[in-house]
């Protein structure tokens, strides 16, 4: 089987080829930027989505029977400085995906990973959110989620295109950057290495999130192409909701030093949405998938892989402050 991957040079599209090559599948990764080898490590090819003639090429070339649609502007905080970087990419890049696979006359399978920030604030008692929720996005990332949504499913219901959508809640795992877990840890492994000094900096700790390892996800990805209704749309996540302190208490056995806390008002965000949780109740019906791997997991592999990824540069730190210490007592 040949497998499209856009956006393999992020962070799940590298886990998700990973996944389907061992499976003994045919992988072609695409993304604007070549990637670490670390992160992608399968046959691999520039191209942005935004580049229509190159989609349209690789897309005739490879013949995909499976597509997954992960090539994305990710970060709400970035798509409120370049909100019209973040349409054309995400809604812009969707579009061409279908309209190459349609200029190829081909049919694959397309799972296009769709997003939770499309809900926007959701009232407590309508906790976890359920599909047929109303979309009131609160930045223009989740804006051009809705749009890449809702893209996908009129190409399954005019061009009878098989499409499956998912709502992706939060995810992360080893090599995640940039969000609360990667944060975290990343800021508590410096600090038991010696890279900075305690408190650890942290915004609001009160806002809760479903919070689903990465593996668990990329086996969601694949169940989804396998069992999934065409032109449904499906939340995929934890039912496990936590706090950012909770997330810090997860964290503090786990690191060999003690460290304090401090609000950084820098790390606070106007725009974020109280409680992220998603109703997965559809999907697992649908699929027999369920999440197995726990948040304690999670984070401690999270920690172990900062701790390699850091010690480098830590230990060039120190020998460089070394010896220009013994350059002064010389």
């Amino acid at each position: 089987m040949n497998v499209l991957i856009t956006g393999a040079g992020g962070f799940m599209g590298g886990y998700l080829a990973k996944f389907v090559m061992s499976a003994g599948h045919s992988v072609l990764g695409i993304d604007a930027k070549e990637p670490e080898a670390e992160v992608f490590d399968g046959k691999f090819e520039r191209c942005d989505v935004r580049d229509t003639a190159r989609v349209f090429d690789t897309i005739a070339r490879f013949q995909p029977d499976r597509i997954f649609h992960l090539a994305a502007q990710s970060y709400p905080t970035v798509s409120m400085i370049h909100p019209l970087d973040t349409m054309q990419i995400n809604a812009g890049g969707t579009i061409n995906i279908f309209e190459g696979v349609r200029a190829a006359g081909i049919k694959p399978i397309v799972v296009v990973a769709c997003s939770s920030a499309e809900y926007g604030m959701v009232a407590a008692e309508d906790l976890p959110v359920r599909e047929e929720h109303a979309l009131r996005p609160l930045h223009p990332y989740g804006v051009s989620k809705v749009a890449q949504d809702l893209l996908a499913y009129q190409y399954f219901a005019n061009h009878g295109i098989p499409t499956v959508r998912i709502r992706i809640f939060n995810t992360t795992g080893p090599r995640k950057r940039d969000d609360v877990c990667s944060d975290f840890t990343k800021r508590a492994v410096e600090i038991e290495l010696g890279m900075r000094r305690s408190p650890m900096m942290v915004g609001n700790l009160t806002t809760r999130r479903a919070i689903i390892d990465v593996r668990d996800m990329v086996r969601a990805l694949w169940l989804a192409a396998d069992h999934g209704t065409y032109g449904e749309v499906y939340n995929v996540g934890s039912s496990h909701i936590y706090s950012g302190q909770e997330l810090v208490d997860v964290i503090r056995p786990l690191i060999d030093v003690p460290f304090t806390l401090e609000e950084d008002p820098a790390l606070l965000r106007t725009c974020d949405e109280r409680v992220i949780a998603g109703d997965a109740t559809k999907f697992q019906r649908c699929t027999g998938w369920k999440p197995e791997i726990g948040l304690n997991l999670t984070i401690s592999d999270m920690v172990e892989w900062w701790r390699n990824h850091l010690a480098p540069a830590a230990a060039s730190g120190k020998s460089a402050m070394t010896a220009a210490q013994q350059e002064v007592n010389a």
